[in-house]
């Protein structure tokens, strides 16, 4: 099986447990006298069964990437790196966002508001980020589709 494969498993799994807790939370209850439209104790059975396959896929998944290395670096790496290059760019968006926009005033005496930061400069290093980003989730995924499962 090729890791995609497996993650794309997992995501699966992962909203199947999802579902499996709404539908607990659903027949939870009844009222006097009545049956719940599904059996909790069937569907905490199917919890238990989707929750060992998953537990083994993340296993596998995850000991794959930290054996798998491409160019010298462990997709485990990778994965690190991509997730906080995320993070960054995400927050960088939210500041120049705050930074570009314009306060408009009524008249000429009123504060003039100004911004902290040249945006356009600090724009062109956000390009730069998602570039890089967009190339190291490339190779990620690549990495899924060429790996064997472990």
């Amino acid at each position: 099986m090729k890791l995609a494969t497996a993650l794309s498993e997992r995501s699966d799994l992962q909203k199947k447990l999802n579902e499996i807790s709404i539908r607990l939370n659903n027949n939870s209850k009844v009222q006097e006298g009545e049956e719940p439209s599904e059996s909790p104790r069937e569907l905490m059975q199917e919890l238990d069964r989707v929750t060992e396959r998953l537990t083994e896929l993340i296993t596998r998944i995850n000991l794959t990437n930290s054996i798998t290395a491409h160019e010298g670096e462990r997709i485990t790496a990778l994965l690190a790196r991509r997730d906080c290059l995320k993070n960054k760019i995400h927050i960088l968006r939210g500041f120049l966002d705050c930074a570009s926009n314009r306060v408009s005033r009524m008249t000429h005496t009123e504060i003039r508001i100004m911004s902290t930061v040249p945006v356009s400069d600090l724009q062109g290093e956000l390009d730069r980020l998602s570039k890089e980003l967009r190339e190291l989730d490339e190779k990620i995924q690549e990495l899924n589709w060429t790996t064997e499962l472990l």
